[in-house]
């Protein structure tokens, strides 16, 4: 199936969520391995999505969830926020917020995006944005290096956000979703070989195949997730952000048509 053809289908899912549920999807993009550069030949499709509801639905006492998620299988993983819910995530710089939204694979795209991305440089921290991936990569770091063998797939979920925060301690801006821009800019360069083979693995094998453990990567991962943490406590405490700015956007999105 062409890429032109997922496109379509991820779409009309789209559209049957927006008319099971009642809302306007504003934005929803590829969030997954797809985004990342690194699908296998089974990788599933990672959609995420941000959308809002009829003006008097956030009038109600009696409000509905503010996410949506649909059943999993082996091919489909959709979900989604609702725009209050992604506008509290954004005071607090949340990571996968600033994924969607810079994802290069874009299924729909309204003007919500180019509207929200002033936002996004406010409320940019480099102290939150640390913290979330090197928590996500020592919590990974602590599951998978202990076995014998290890998923390639496993050691991206370490590396990435290792290189994450690597890229905001350097740029001070939210690190670029595709692996292979993270890869030239950050990772040391005796490494970029090891990587190629790994990227050769995970591309045009299964998601369940498994390799030796690879003893550089290991020790990159050990060693920079503790120099992460080293360097995280010596920055500057960052002051607390106002709400105005969101709840002005908020408003105005809400009462729009």
């Amino acid at each position: 199936m062409t890429q032109e053809n997922i496109h379509a289908i991820i779409l009309e899912k789209l559209r049957e969520i927006e008319r099971a549920h009642n809302i306007t999807i504003l934005h929803a993009a590829e969030s997954g391995s797809r985004a990342w550069g690194f699908a296998s030949t089974d990788s599933d499709y990672d959609v995420r999505f941000i959308y809002k509801h009829d003006i008097h639905e956030y009038l109600r006492l009696n409000r509905n969830n503010d996410v949506i998620t649909m059943p999993i299988n082996d091919e489909w993983d959709l979900s989604g926020w609702d725009l209050d819910k992604t506008l509290r995530l954004l005071c607090k710089s949340n990571p996968s917020l600033y994924e969607w939204l810079s994802s290069p694979i874009c299924y729909l795209r309204t003007n919500f995006a180019d509207k929200i991305k002033p936002l996004l440089t406010e409320y940019f921290s480099v102290e939150r944005m640390i913290y979330h991936y090197l928590n996500m990569a020592r919590n990974n770091i602590r599951i998978y290096l202990l076995g014998e063998k290890i998923k390639p797939k496993k050691y991206f979920y370490m590396i990435r956000p290792i290189l994450a925060c690597f890229w905001v301690f350097e740029f001070k801006t939210n690190p670029p979703v595709p692996f292979a821009e993270l890869v030239d800019k950050i990772l040391p360069s005796e490494l970029k070989p090891k990587i190629d083979d790994l990227l050769a693995i995970k591309i045009n094998n299964p998601e369940k195949t498994e390799i030796e453990h690879i003893q550089e990567l290991d020790d990159f991962l050990t060693e920079s997730a503790e120099k992460i943490h080293e360097d995280l406590q010596k920055l500057p405490e960052e002051k607390g952000r106002s709400w105005d700015e969101l709840n002005k956007f908020f408003a105005s999105e809400i009462i729009s048509a």
